[in-house]
């Protein structure tokens, strides 16, 4: 009991969905037709990407790019890499294992370099590049993912509703590096680091190619649309089992069950006529700022799933869910990931994480805000 007490503890929003969907069965009895009526595609979908991506962490798939960090030599050439390295890669590897790869990195470089001072404005900085950054692919978040899935528009129609944001966030993000470097625009540092990379063992090629294959598969199941997604993720499964079954044992079921509870949720109370008529008198047309609110106390994924039932308003919800981030620590789970990365590090210094993050990210959330909602008024 003790062991589960610690493991909810260290987990707050599995904790807080396990109860929402618990108390949720209470005000609507399930059903089987309820039951067949969850949103198996996505949480299918989700399964592939978190499998695929563990095995990218465990390979080491990014080792090119960490190489080539390693002979940047101006502080604001290194940051940019760093940050940028967050924000593009963040589309298509969710916003979530971009900062798993890049903040340990940023850590690691700039304390081997002696400029220890810039690492919590950078990952800060990191941190909003992975919530915008990720905003532009159907893919790039698991709200994304969600709410893609039950729209019926194609993937290039929702980039280029998503593209005003994006591109204004990196130019943003650029401006808010001058900043931080404005004392020394050519400062220098020196790494003295070592092999950071570490080695691809011949031996797993395979693996590595194995898992780009699938990624690839499941970029073409998202963005078709498919009807056939269960062979998909038959197929996931059969060569992760062939590649390295272990690799099942390291996937990130948390998030997986967080959803499938909070769906739980979701599809109890709309159930309910009372709380359903409620929550849409609430909640539409006022979407944006709805799922901006909500998301502060059960971030923006699971609020996304609650709210949309009760939206109208498809850009309202989206735009909404992809700001909600940047307001506090709980706003994403990227954030608390990256909180997680840095006091692993400094466990005495997550009272100055959390000062410094909500400076930079609301300096951020002030400037893009009222953009985001007058933008949120173009629907889909």
């Amino acid at each position: 009991m003790k062991k589960v007490l610690e493991f909810l503890k260290k987990e707050p929003m599995l904790t807080v969905s396990v109860l929402a969907a618990v108390i949720s069965l209470f005000i609507t009895p399930p059903t089987l037709e309820r039951i067949k009526g969850l949103d198996w595609h996505t949480l299918g979908t989700l399964f592939m990407m978190l499998c695929v991506l563990e095995g990218f962490k465990q390979e080491n798939i990014f080792r090119p790019i960490v190489r080539f960090s390693r002979h940047l030599t101006s502080m604001i050439i290194l940051s940019m890499f760093l940050i940028f390295g967050v924000f593009f890669s963040s589309m298509f590897v969710t916003n979530d294992v971009s900062l798993i790869i890049f903040v340990p990195l940023t850590i690691l470089l700039f304390r081997a370099g002696g400029k220890e001072a810039y690492i919590l404005p950078v990952i800060s900085m990191e941190n909003i590049a992975a919530i915008r950054g990720s905003l532009l692919m159907p893919f790039g978040s698991p709200q994304n993912l969600f709410l893609f899935e039950q729209s019926k528009m194609s993937a290039l129609y929702f980039m280029m509703h998503m593209a005003p944001l994006c591109v204004s966030s990196g130019i943003l993000l650029i401006l808010f590096l001058l900043v931080l470097y404005r004392k020394n625009l050519k400062e220098k540092i020196e790494l003295n680091c070592g092999e950071v990379s570490g080695e691809w063992d011949k031996k797993d090629r395979p693996k590595r190619i194995g898992y780009l294959v699938l990624f690839l598969l499941i970029i073409f199941t998202i963005v078709s649309r498919t009807k056939y997604w269960p062979v998909a993720i038959a197929v996931v499964i059969v060569t992760i089992a062939i590649l390295n079954a272990k690799l099942f044992l390291q996937v990130d079921y948390v998030l997986l069950v967080t959803f499938l509870c909070f769906f739980i949720f979701s599809s109890s109370v709309a159930a309910n006529p009372a709380i359903s008529a409620f929550l849409k008198k609430t909640v539409t047309g006022h979407e944006y700022w709805a799922v901006l609110i909500l998301s502060q106390a059960i971030s923006n994924v699971p609020a996304t799933i609650v709210l949309y039932p009760f939206s109208e308003s498809f850009a309202g919800l989206i735009y909404g869910a992809d700001t909600a981030g940047l307001v506090s620590l709980i706003g994403s789970l990227a954030s608390v990931i990256n909180y997680r990365i840095y006091v692993r590090e400094y466990p005495k210094n997550g009272g100055k994480f959390i000062k410094v993050f909500t400076l930079i990210s609301w300096a951020f959330f002030i400037i893009v805000v009222i953009p985001g909602y007058l933008l949120s008024r173009w629907e889909f």
